[in-house]
């Protein structure tokens, strides 16, 4: 299983489906990483030479931002927006979306599942029972 930017990628699909495993990879950037390293994308990740994986690497390194680095700066762009309190930094906090979507329905994958509602009816109290006479011997 070849290793690339710190991480296993499939061997058995081809290496322009396998690069998008990268955080940071999509299918464009996956071609365009592919053609630079003068590697053709439709060879399986297993085939790679030792070769053609650290040119692979080697063109990752030096022009895109990937994995922990990515990770770290998009983290630290939220963290931003939250301490200076804007729109974005509080929809953040409360954990609800922040790109304008609708939450009155919906919104289920930021909110979280539906809090079960507990309805507490008063118990209607019974009649106490009246004393039994007990039949004459």
């Amino acid at each position: 299983m070849p290793r690339i930017a710190g991480i296993d990628i499939p061997k058995e699909k081809r290496i322009d489906v396998a690069l998008t495993y990268i955080y940071g990879i999509g299918k464009t950037l996956s071609g365009s990483i592919l053609t630079q390293a003068n590697v053709p994308p439709e060879k399986r990740a297993k085939e790679l030479t030792d070769e053609e994986i650290a040119r692979i690497s080697a063109v990752i390194q030096e022009s895109c931002k990937v994995e922990g680095d990515l990770r770290r700066e998009t983290g630290m762009n939220i963290k931003r927006l939250m301490d200076i309190n804007c729109y974005r930094g509080i929809r953040h906090k409360k954990g609800l979306p922040v790109r304008g979507q609708r939450t009155h329905t919906n919104a289920r994958t930021r909110k979280g599942p539906r809090a079960a509602l507990i309805i507490n009816k008063p118990v209607a109290k019974a009649a106490p029972a009246a004393p039994k006479k007990e039949a004459p011997k």
